[in-house]
């Protein structure tokens, strides 16, 4: 089963990891949790002790840094680390035994911290976030290097055309290139800081479904066909995280091509996300009306996610007291007629699809507001989520050249609004 928990094969022995921590139980424990990864351990039982180990050593692929230590807690230690270049991209992991208020938590992720963990410790998901965040850091680093690479390939074009004194229109032909790759690296920079904050959501929900499904597995031992479905559902969750991660790093890295796209259902790719929310739909009782949907040309993975997100949202953000109601409706119109949603150049038909809610709803104000990365409405305390899930489906839609948008009401419920394109404008 530990195999099924990792998010990506990759050798480890060269991986090292700095676990800072006043209590010598809490490093022995983190150190035992990780040995079975073959990681190489750091250990400092301060602030300051870490500082000092690393003055000298700045190979860390990783930092779990405890926020509550005397003298000098985490979040003064992560910031003292973090003025130095050297060390400014290894990624943090904060773990604390409080619950912070919204303000304190993104603190700590204005600090650069990647992610928090919870004590007590949950073994498997401090592996796993463990091992997402390693990957992480090693991508970054090789995008880092090859930044670097196409820079000084950037200043030894520069050099060459002062030098050489070519002609001018040779000249305009590098200085375009120059441009190119200019653009080029800050794309790519922006995708990996949004795969980041992607990474560091979603997989909270294939590994929750892991855990919930292993409880019932323990309570129902006894059951041949019982363990067996629940085993089957806990391969399909974990072969889901892989899907997701491979998919999510492909949409970061680098632009769609033109083969990712295919003709799909749209009616099938909510089945399957409204499949994979089979327990929340049952544990809030949630009723989801479907008219007749569309057959768009799309990537399937990233519609089934738009629709997950959505349908996941409505069901979150319910009454209490009210099971969620969940209306999907979809109208073919000209793309003249969505002329406050498109742009002037716009033709042919477009899907205009509606989810509807009768969930708490939302001040309209805030319609723009809601698909900003890590913007959120309700305090962390009210409702579970990091404020990126909307922010992901406008990015689909917009690969999609299409369009979201949202209207509500507190009290009465919330309304997207998605616009795709006929299958027949392609």
């Amino acid at each position: 089963m530990d195999s099924q928990l990792q998010p990506a094969a990759f050798p480890r022995s060269d991986v090292k990891i700095l676990v800072v921590d006043d209590r010598e139980d809490n490093l022995f424990s983190i150190e035992a949790i990780l040995e079975k990864d073959n990681y190489t351990i750091v250990k400092a039982n301060s602030g300051r002790a870490a500082l000092k180990i690393l003055l000298n050593q700045h190979d860390f692929s990783l930092i779990l840094m405890d926020v509550q230590m005397p003298d000098l807690n985490g979040f003064d230690t992560a910031t003292i680390i973090y003025e130095r270049d050297k060390l400014k991209d290894i990624p943090i992991i904060f773990i604390t035994a409080h619950n912070y208020d919204e303000d304190v938590i993104f603190k700590g992720y204005h600090m650069g911290g990647v992610d928090y963990i919870y004590k007590p410790i949950n073994p498997e998901l401090l592996r796993v976030k463990v091992a997402v965040f390693v990957d992480l850091y090693r991508k970054n680093h090789q995008l880092m290097l090859h930044e670097k690479r196409l820079l000084a390939a950037n200043k030894a074009l520069q050099g060459e055309i002062e030098e050489r004194k070519v002609s001018e229109a040779k000249i305009k032909l590098l200085n375009a290139q120059l441009v190119a790759n200019n653009a080029h690296l800050k794309s790519v920079n922006e995708e990996l800081d949004r795969f980041a904050y992607v990474a560091s959501h979603d997989l909270q929900e294939p590994l929750r479904k892991i855990m919930v499904f292993s409880d019932k597995i323990l309570l129902h031992a006894h059951h041949g066909e019982e363990t067996q479905k629940y085993f089957k559902k806990i391969i399909t969750s974990s072969q889901r995280m892989q899907s997701l991660i491979n998919d999510l790093l492909s949409f970061s890295r680098h632009a769609m091509s033109a083969s990712d796209f295919k003709s799909i259902d749209l009616n099938e790719q909510v089945q399957l996300a409204i499949g994979e929310l089979e327990i929340e739909v049952e544990r809030s009782k949630a009723r989801i009306e479907i008219d007749k949907l569309p057959v768009i040309w799309g990537v399937p993975t990233l519609i089934r996610q738009l629709f997950y997100n959505l349908i996941s949202n409505a069901i979150k953000f319910s009454r209490k007291g009210e099971s969620p109601l969940i209306r999907i409706h979809s109208t073919k119109m000209k793309a003249k007629s969505l002329g406050q949603y498109l742009p002037s150049s716009a033709e042919g038909n477009y899907y205009r699809i509606t989810i509807a809610d009768n969930g708490i709803g939302f001040d309209s104000k805030y319609a723009k507001d809601i698909f900003i990365v890590f913007k959120r409405l309700n305090s962390y305390h009210d409702f579970e989520g990091s404020g990126v899930g909307l922010s992901i489906c406008k990015k689909i839609v917009e690969k999609h050249d299409g369009f979201i948008s949202a209207s509500g009401e507190l009290g009465k419920g919330s309304t997207f609004v998605i616009g795709l394109p006929d299958i027949n404008r392609k």
